[in-house]
């Protein structure tokens, strides 16, 4: 009876493939760099399982009955095909429900019950039910009913039955008898939802709840008649996300795990129910976050682990929410999604089968957003390192190089051991990539597999890297050489193909994810492939200015920031369509190039950046929190800073006259007072205090320069910035201090150098065209106190370029203004002149 209903669920197979569930195939195309989604592949049934005796099919090999049924165990309701829905095993058509020869893997457990079954079935086929109108009996109405609306008149009187039933026994017959009058195959959305209606959850509720149970009958039976029931319900996707199917999800996750008899077949029936549940449910939208809440991740993890029965089905499941929710699972799971890591790697470090590259596919998927344990690593290196060094079609070395790739976006080149044998494993990688993107790109008219040359980007830019480090780098010389030859002609294809793209492919991630490595490219080498590159600069600027205006139009401010809170830091872009900040520094090596400089310049470039830079800046200003930002954010904003310092120098009549400079003029004077103030932001600070005192002498007359409350405060905070570098520090055993970087300028000074002398030599020039600005620079105490450092320290402690770069600002101070002479006069400025050799300003003082 009850048992029927459970034997009647098809028991999986051991090669169930993931491409059935139509939730897992779409979330394959998530959100994973380099364009690595869900693999599609058979989940590995045979890594680390124990033999066991195959269990005996319930009544195989028995003869077919008289009336066409095979004699097998009772199909019942068994649901009809849904989402993930395993193929049944064993049984080609359902059997008819005999209660006098009970059959499948409950039949042991149905006789205690047949002394009561049988009565109640008479009872119910014997009497007449009332519809709930007194003198019209069942029997009456049927036909015409049943006639008008095509339903079958026997399952419409055992529903009526299974609706009138007062107690559990005449509900276990109830039923059997709906079982009886229908076949699962014949079952169709409606009639399945009026089963549901008649059956209700109150009853599977308390099956799966009970502990107690008739003498003879294991407790376990009762729960697998509930979870056979829930599998039925399951089966319509509204069911699916019912309240109570929801709540019954933490209840569901503990018979995963739970100990008992392998070889029971009535608890392996449970089992593959409760997955039919559990599978259901992550087929609904929302479906995965109520698993992951209700702690089905980690049962599933178990599961998997302890290699019982279904532990397959556990595998394929725990892959679908991995690629539906990933984030989700790591924040809840952790340890057991590492555990499962493990035990992958491992068997990928010992498969010598064709299993090996089964988990190549599936292996990225448990990649976890922090760290990789080391000896996870390990073994992962291991087995690529056998995969791609031996020789092997497309379909073997593809996902190799995918689960490759994903290791060096997660790891870097962490993952590769150092010495011989880790640099040639690297060199081969990058072969085999480049190889694999030129056969792609090269040949015209061919079928390009985007997911696998993305892959190979990703292991190109890792070559990049290391052919770029100079310290502890895994490559040696001569094949750092070797590999920028070859991955020179990769790019060169690379080139090749972004030329043919039209307009309506350029909102391809493809065609995103080459301008990338294009840009990684163009970031350490301009020099070969000028050529190919100068005539792609109009296509790059058109893509660019392309992306960034359709995101600024589909997003508000609020929502790029939301975006940029969740996107990781490197290397990924910094919201969907970002493409400028993967070609700036391409772009500022090209803007010191007079012939690549004039491109950009022709193609509205400046512009653009302008516009780019503006909008980023939005995102750091007050109000925002700067915490959530990614590193990628301040350092474009740096990296335009560049660019536009390289258009002053060699371009500046396009900073006069274009008027977007004048808005980042505004721009920079009123964000700098703030910037200098904050921490851990002081590089961002030099950057923009010294592009504006650059763009200052080239815009002096303009009216928001003079005087301005903003255009003093700007000078002021630049000034900050400047006097701020080098104190007076005192050396053990020598009675004279000498002069030192500041703490906070010291860390960081191999970068700010470069940026401080030429703002000491932009502030300088700025001096004569301001009138008002010596003055200010006077009630600063900027001259007083830097003459006071300079007399306090060994004028051997202090290096020429340091005194070139004080004595300039001193001496136009000076000459600026009387006020200023006098007070460098009281500030012994005239000796401290002649300490330091600074004949300029020595005769400056002198004069009255």
């Amino acid at each position: 009876m009850v048992l029927g209903l459970a034997a009647s669920r098809p028991a999986p197979t051991g090669a169930q493939s993931l491409t059935a569930e139509p939730w897992l195939s779409a979330a394959s195309t998530s959100s994973r760099s380099m364009g690595l989604g869900a693999p599609t592949f058979s989940p590995l049934t045979q890594r680390r399982r124990k033999k066991r005796k195959k269990p005996r099919t319930p009544d195989s090999g028995s003869a077919r009955k008289k009336d066409g049924s095979n004699g097998g165990t009772p199909c019942g309701l068994a649901p009809c095909s849904a989402i993930g829905q395993i193929p049944d095993r064993s049984f080609s058509e359902p059997a008819q429900i005999d209660t006098d020869t009970p059959r499948g893997p409950y039949r042991d457990f149905i006789v205690p019950y047949r002394d009561f079954i049988v009565p109640c079935r008479d009872s119910i086929l014997s009497q007449p039910f009332s519809l709930g109108k007194a003198g019209i009996m069942a029997s009456d109405c049927e036909p015409a009913l049943n006639q008008a609306e095509g339903r079958n008149p026997t399952l419409e009187r055992y529903l009526g039955a299974l609706r009138e039933a007062k107690n559990d026994s005449e509900q276990f017959a109830a039923l059997l008898l709906v079982t009886k009058a229908v076949k699962a195959g014949d079952i169709d959305a409606k009639t399945r939802r009026r089963i549901f209606d008649a059956v209700g959850f109150t009853f599977p509720n308390r099956l799966l709840t009970t502990k107690e149970a008739p003498d003879g009958c294991p407790d376990h039976v009762l729960r697998a008649l509930g979870v056979a029931l829930l599998a039925c319900f399951c089966s319509d996707p509204e069911l699916a996300t019912h309240p109570q199917v929801l709540n019954k999800i933490p209840i569901l996750s503990t018979f995963l795990t739970a100990r008992g008899d392998p070889d029971d077949a009535a608890r392996r029936s449970m089992i593959d129910d409760t997955y039919q549940c559990l599978t259901a449910v992550a087929g609904t939208p929302r479906g995965p976050r109520h698993l992951i809440a209700g702690g089905t991740v980690s049962a599933l993890c178990q599961a998997y682990l302890g290699h019982g029965y279904g532990f397959d089905q556990a595998l394929a499941l725990l892959v679908g929410l991995l690629a539906a929710a990933e984030t989700q699972c790591w924040k809840e799971a952790e340890p057991d999604l590492l555990a499962v890591l493990r035990g992958l790697s491992e068997d990928f470090q010992k498969a010598e089968d064709a299993s090996k590259f089964e988990l190549c596919q599936l292996l990225p998927l448990f990649l976890p957003p922090t760290t990789v344990p080391p000896e996870c690593l390990r073994d992962l290196q291991a087995g690529l390192a056998r995969i791609l060094g031996s020789k092997l079609s497309s379909w073997q070395r593809n996902p190799a190089l995918k689960l490759a790739a994903r290791l060096a976006h997660a790891c870097g080149s962490d993952w590769i051991p150092a010495g011989s044998s880790g640099s040639k494993f690297l060199a081969l990688l990058v072969n085999l990539a480049c190889v694999e993107v030129r056969l792609a790109l090269e040949e015209t008219g061919t079928e390009v597999k985007e997911d696998v040359v993305t892959a190979c980007y990703a292991l190109m830019e890792l070559g990049i890297q290391e052919c770029t480090r100079c310290e502890q780098s895994l490559l040696k010389e001569p094949q750092k050489v070797q590999l920028v030859s070859i991955m020179k002609e990769a790019i060169g294809a690379v080139i090749h193909y972004l030329q043919q793209v039209g307009p309506e492919k350029q909102k391809e991630p493809f065609v995103f994810a080459s301008v990338r490595i294009l840009g990684a490219w163009l970031a350490e080498e301009t020099s070969s492939l000028r050529k190919e590159v100068c005539q792609l600069l109009p296509f790059l600027v058109h893509y660019a200015k392309t992306l960034y205006e359709e995101a600024e139009e589909a997003n508000d401010l609020s929502q790029q920031v939301a975006n940029l809170a969740i996107s990781p830091t490197t290397p990924g872009p910094a919201w969907p369509g970002d493409a400028l900040r993967l070609l700036l520094p391409g772009w500022c090596h090209l803007t010191v190039e007079d012939g690549p400089r004039e491109i950009l310049i022709k193609e509205g470039a400046p512009s653009l950046l302008c516009k780019y830079f503006l909008q980023q800046w939005e995102l750091t200003s007050p109000g925002h929190d700067t915490s959530v930002l990614p590193d990628s954010v301040e350092i474009g904003l740096q990296t335009c800073c560049h660019i536009f310092l390289n258009l002053v120098v060699t371009a500046p009549g396009l900073i006069k006259r274009d008027a977007c400079f004048t808005s980042l003029m505004n721009t920079l004077m009123t964000s700098l007072p703030a910037l200098v103030q904050q921490q851990g932001r002081l590089l961002l600070a030099a950057n923009v205090a010294t592009l504006g005192l650059l763009m200052a002498r080239l815009l002096s007359t303009s009216p928001a320069l003079q005087g301005t409350p903003a255009s003093r405060g700007f000078f002021a905070a630049a000034i900050l910035f400047l006097s701020q570098s080098h104190v007076a520090r005192a050396t053990p055993g020598s009675d004279q201090a000498v002069l030192a970087l500041s703490p906070d300028y010291e860390g960081i000074w191999a970068d700010l150098q470069e940026l401080w002398f030429l703002g000491m030599q932009a502030f300088t020039g700025c001096v004569p065209l301001l009138p008002w600005l010596a003055p200010a620079a006077l009630r600063s105490r900027w001259p007083q106190e830097l003459l006071q450092l300079l007399g306090s320290v060994s004028p051997n402690s202090v290096k020429p370029e340091m005194v070139a770069a004080y004595q300039g600002v001193l001496v136009e101070l000076a000459r600026a203004n009387r006020l200023c002479r006098e007070a460098m006069r009281l500030q012994a400025g005239e000796e401290t002149a002649s300490h330091y050799r600074m004949a300029a300003l020595e005769q400056c003082l002198s004069e009255p």
